[in-house]
């Protein structure tokens, strides 16, 4: 059979959702449209528009292959989203949106039976953040659910089961700080049996399997060949590090960065990870545990910058390393290596719009990253991945702070190219490029060394 060429990946991301048309042989996206993720109010809580997301979905599949040709179809979403589907492969109730606070309604009880981290590998996360916590309190709040409930699945594979039928979940999603996985063995934890899901929740599938072909009553609407292939899934930071998964050797690690800022350790040293402090275990799609860390990197930018698209230039570099002007976390007390600090600035406040505020914020965000690098035993080279990889102040600094190489991959369609990926390596996939050694190396180094003793003098 030939391999497939033209891969529509369907990728659900929180803010927006996304069919990307991947060219695997150009390693490049032809065509891409998108809408809002709303959330609707409810009832009966928060949750996200699936009937208006298939029908987009529905309607651009049939305009790519009409326009290009479509050969398979792979599927990536965030994480931290269960659903439930009944007898007939409907929904037994609406996807909950897991920003809702409704399950911090039974939190105690829920933390009285979660397994442990070291089980688990997942840290305890506010409101629905955990799966566990999601399906424990939705059962309360719907007595009934639990009993019309036949399929618990994990995101991606909600939308490969509309479009094959197969009931399914993949190891990344349901390995992403569900509290429903223990990563190092390869298993469901002792919480599945607790919540009384055993018989209900899908087979765990790698990232890799082809689930089925369309269905008939997908084809005859899309115009799509009956035959066209629909891959299992896969997370979409995961889908970020697949790439680099199937291209370098270990030990390497990658940093995802948008609005949360993920470090993922490919073949680290060995660590004893903190939950308290950003750490937890994601599964990369051959079902291996990685050691990660994370922190909002995204959202502490946009909070500092305020909107703010500044061109820093040489002299506001040197004045921020000559003065030491130093942002000291954490801009978002509540994720990250430094949870419960309150951010301050060393040395005056830069004002807004300043080239010596955008510089120190980079030079903040590249040490929180080095933080969590360092958190999650990192070594080797680093891949940076997403919008700070352009970012040349965070990248100099990065490469400073850890003593070790730093990469950047200069596309911003990672999770695209690698859903699609999941079809085959490509023979001739793009290396990173290396990030150019800074002149002021010592300077970066001496900085990065001060704002180290700063944050134990204050973090306990």
């Amino acid at each position: 059979m030939t391999a497939p060429r033209h891969i529509a990946v369907i990728d659900i991301g929180k803010t927006n959702v996304k069919l990307a048309l991947v060219d695997l042989v150009e390693m490049d996206e032809i065509a891409v449209v998108t809408r809002p993720n709303t959330v609707r109010p409810g009832p009966p809580w928060p949750h996200f528009d699936t009937e208006a997301h298939w029908t987009f979905l529905l309607e651009a599949l049939g305009q790519f292959h009409r326009d290009h040709r479509i050969d398979a179809i792979s599927v990536t979403t965030h994480g931290a989203s269960i659903v439930l589907l009944d007898q007939s492969g409907n929904l037994a109730a609406p996807i909950l949106d897991y920003e809702h606070d409704g399950p911090a309604e039974t939190a105690a009880q829920y933390d009285a039976i979660r397994p442990p981290f070291e089980q688990t590998g997942s840290p305890r996360l506010a409101n629905g953040l955990n799966v566990g916590a999601q399906l424990h309190w939705q059962f309360q709040a719907d007595p009934d659910l639990h009993a019309r409930t036949a399929h618990i699945l994990t995101y991606p594979q909600y939308w490969a089961h509309r479009l094959t039928g197969v009931i399914a979940s993949d190891v990344t999603s349901i390995g992403c700080h569900t509290d429903l996985w223990q990563p190092h063995q390869g298993i469901f934890s002792e919480l599945v049996k607790t919540l009384d899901i055993a018989d209900k929740i899908a087979p765990v599938r790698k990232s890799t399997d082809v689930l089925g072909p369309v269905l008939p009553e997908i084809s005859a609407a899309t115009g799509l060949s009956k035959d066209t292939p629909v891959i299992c899934g896969i997370h979409d930071s995961n889908a970020s590090l697949y790439p680099h998964v199937l291209g370098q050797e270990t030990p390497f690690s990658v940093v995802s960065t948008g609005t949360w800022v993920v470090v993922m350790a490919m073949g680290g040293g060995e660590t004893t990870l903190d939950p308290s402090r950003g750490t937890l275990v994601n599964v990369n799609a051959l079902g291996q545990a990685v050691p990660s860390a994370r922190f909002m990197g995204g959202r502490e930018f946009e909070l500092i910058q305020k909107g703010h698209l500044v061109d820093v230039h040489q002299a506001d570099v040197m004045q921020v390393l000559q003065q030491e002007i130093m942002l000291l976390p954490a801009v978002d007390p509540v994720s990250g290596p430094f949870q419960g600090q309150s951010m301050r600035w060393l040395g005056a406040e830069p004002p807004e719009g300043s080239g010596l505020r955008a510089t120190a914020l980079s030079f903040y965000l590249a040490m929180m990253t080095e933080t969590c690098l360092g958190l999650s035993g990192a070594s080797g080279p680093t891949i940076v991945e997403g919008p700070f990889a352009h970012n040349v102040q965070y990248l100099e600094m990065l490469q400073a702070a850890t003593g070790r190489p730093v990469f950047f991959s200069p596309s911003s369609t990672g999770t695209s190219i690698g859903a699609a990926l999941l079809f085959g390596a490509a023979t001739d996939l793009a290396a990173p490029e290396t990030a150019d050694p800074s002149r002021n190396l010592l300077q970066l180094a001496s900085y990065a060394a001060r704002w180290r003793l700063k944050v134990e003098d204050r973090f306990v």
